[in-house]
């Protein structure tokens, strides 16, 4: 039973989303087998072509589709779904699958997958992006409503992302599922081995996106300056630099954006990771990853990250109590046991999240509604 899939974001965009489309579909082993699109050109592509910028992993490669006029809002973008569900029709046979994978609620694919095969079957995976797209933008607001109307089965990865969506939008809860996400049964197997700390300075790590809602102006300005602590950022280039247009960033340790191995490595030399995130995380990918290296997480406690990460990591209010951010993290470089104590915690937190689960989970929900 093959799958139908994909993200209307050129090749080698950032983003959890499209990780975790690489690991379920296009990963070497092909947990779910299924035919995958995404976009051809744009910058993203360009810039994954960049020694500093995540290129796709290895494994099976998506479909590239040429669709001009991407939009998000108003008009245009409807016009754009029109002519992206059209060329869906012409590149992809609706007898070789049996169920149709919606990547999220919201964006441009999923309402082109919704007219360009209205009889297969569809499962929604829900995304933090989706909720705060559409609590945003009214189309967006529209794309939501109609996939949760259509959709067969909605997936969300934790309890709290089911929250949200009811208040965006009236939900059939039967047909709600809860499906954690999942990181690499190789990384929680096989962890890169942890550089000791040295004792002389704090590691701090940032790794991903630098949209408004991932908080990092935040860190930036209450940690930066404090004895002893040091910070490293693992983002896209094109969005650092922005970054660095309005804030001194002089003393930041630029990683660039990473290739997944590079980054599982750069795990294993820092001492904390930080996700001062300022609304919902779905799940939080970046932090289960960390935590299987032995990276502990300091987190604001959002909705959906809060729930994953439990007691096995520490919640720091960034925005609002810079005291106690202070605090918390003045407290770590001086305590290497509570470090050790929480790469303990960490450990065992991420082994609850292998993506051999999501993936099973998923194949048999896809079995049970396929035609």
């Amino acid at each position: 039973m093959n799958t139908l899939t994909g993200i209307d974001l050129p090749a080698g965009s950032p983003g959890g989303s499209v990780e975790l489309l690489r690991d379920l579909y296009l990963a070497p082993d092909r947990p779910i087998d299924a035919n995958v699109f995404m976009l051809a050109g744009g910058e993203a592509r360009e810039e994954a072509e960049a020694d500093t910028v995540r290129p796709a992993s290895g494994g099976t490669s998506p479909v590239l589709l040429s669709v001009p006029g991407k939009q998000s809002a108003g008009p245009g973008f409807w016009s754009y779904v029109t002519a992206l569900s059209a060329v869906l029709r012409q590149r992809f046979a609706p007898g070789d699958h049996g169920v149709v994978h919606l990547q999220h609620l919201t964006f441009g694919a999923t309402p082109a997958l919704l007219r360009a095969f209205p009889d297969h079957p569809h499962i929604a995976l829900v995304h933090g992006t989706d909720l705060l797209f559409a609590a945003d933008h009214p189309t967006q607001a529209e794309v939501l409503r109609e996939t949760v109307r259509r959709a067969t089965a909605i997936v969300v990865p934790t309890a709290a992302m089911a929250v949200a969506l009811r208040a965006l939008a009236d939900v059939d809860d039967r047909r709600v599922l809860h499906i954690p996400w999942g990181i690499p049964d190789r990384l929680l197997a096989a962890p890169p081995p942890r550089l000791p700390h040295d004792g002389a300075e704090l590691r701090l790590l940032y790794a991903g996106r630098l949209t408004a809602e991932k908080g990092v102006s935040d860190i930036v300005t209450r940690l930066i300056g404090i004895p002893g602590v040091t910070l490293s950022m693992a983002a896209p280039v094109a969005e650092y630099r922005a970054l660095a247009d309005r804030l001194d960033l002089t003393s930041v340790r630029y990683l660039g954006w990473l290739t997944r191995p590079r980054l599982w490595q750069a795990f294993s030399e820092h001492d904390a990771l930080v996700m001062p995130s300022t609304r919902l995380e779905a799940f939080g990918l970046v932090a289960v990853e960390a935590q299987a290296c032995g990276l502990p997480v300091l987190h604001t406690p959002v909705p959906g990250l809060a729930e994953v990460l439990g007691d096995s990591a520490l919640a720091v209010d960034f925005a609002t109590d810079p005291g106690a951010a202070t605090a918390v993290v003045t407290g770590l470089r001086d305590d290497l046991g509570a470090l050790a104590d929480l790469r303990s915690s960490g450990r065992r937190n991420a082994a609850r999240f292998p993506l051999s689960r999501t993936a099973s989970e998923l194949r048999a929900l896809s079995s049970e509604l396929a035609i």
